[in-house]
């Protein structure tokens, strides 16, 4: 779901909507995460960074940037994103996406514990 929201792609529920999961369905429904996908720049995200199994995308946005920390290996591994590498000098106010929350500012870079085959997807907007 993350990655076809940085890629502007089509959402689609390939499941039986009649009976998802109250996980599934927050999944699918998640307002943070649909708003990347149809922001209305309507630019499609790319990939700047792959090392192993850890990959980091991203996505201008109207008003910022959605990061995602992408962790394709078999354990937990903490990711860090250097906010100069997206164009970011100085600080940024950061949106966890996925948990709906404000994480403040940060100053030059953000580390995250990015669960094993799962991602952290991030708004980000400079301060």
């Amino acid at each position: 779901m993350a990655l076809w929201a940085l890629l502007a792609a089509p959402l689609l529920a390939g499941n039986d909507l009649r009976s998802m999961t109250p996980e599934t369905k927050e999944m699918l429904t998640n307002p943070d995460i649909i708003a990347v996908d149809q922001d209305k720049k309507a630019v499609q995200g790319h990939r700047i960074w792959e090392e192993g199994p850890l990959e980091i995308w991203v996505k201008p946005l109207a008003d910022g940037q959605a990061v995602g920390l992408f962790n394709r290996g078999g354990s937990d591994m903490k990711m860090t994103l250097d906010l100069s590498a997206i164009g970011i000098s100085g600080s940024a106010k950061l949106r966890d996406l996925w948990t709906r929350k404000d994480l403040g500012g940060v100053e030059h870079s953000y580390t995250a514990d990015v669960p094993k085959h799962g991602v952290v997807m991030l708004k980000m907007s400079a301060s």
